[in-house]
């Protein structure tokens, strides 16, 4: 790891000190909040979706936990804003790690992946693919990096 690696540091950092679209949205198409009972951290993504062009209009975020985890929320936030919601529901770990472009050791994944499930499992909620109740928990978050 070299320079390349110490700026991408330098980006999480920012990004959980100065957090891009923290906060909620007045009127989201949905809303969803996840935990990664492993380690409390705990994020809550608003999304508003322009239905007709299956786009992501806005996202904001909520949460407490530790500099992965928020720095994802809000890396994720500003990506996925103008992205389809077919964009989204592809997204896997790789992409997530790769947006913040440091190496991430297996016990922090769950903190840096913890973003892109909620914004899924409430996507699958709202459109009635997946009941409340069976959402980002340590088992699903689990069973998706096999």
């Amino acid at each position: 790891m070299g320079m390349g690696s110490d700026m991408y540091r330098q980006q999480i950092l920012d990004h959980y000190k100065n957090p891009r679209n923290y906060g909620e949205l007045e009127d989201p198409t949905y809303t969803h909040v996840g935990e990664n009972p492993m380690c409390g951290d705990e994020i809550r993504m608003d999304v508003e979706i322009d239905e007709d062009a299956g786009e992501i209009e806005r996202v904001a975020f909520q949460g407490d936990g530790c500099a992965i985890s928020q720095a994802s929320a809000s890396m994720l936030s500003s990506e996925l804003q103008g992205k389809s919601v077919e964009t989204l529901m592809e997204m896997d770990r790789d992409d997530v790690t790769e947006m913040l472009g440091v190496d991430i050791s297996p016990m922090r994944v769950k903190c840096a992946v913890l973003a892109e499930k909620v914004a899924q499992d409430g996507y699958e909620i709202y459109e009635g693919e997946k009941d409340l109740d069976k959402t980002s928990t340590e088992d699903e978050q689990t069973s998706t990096e096999e």
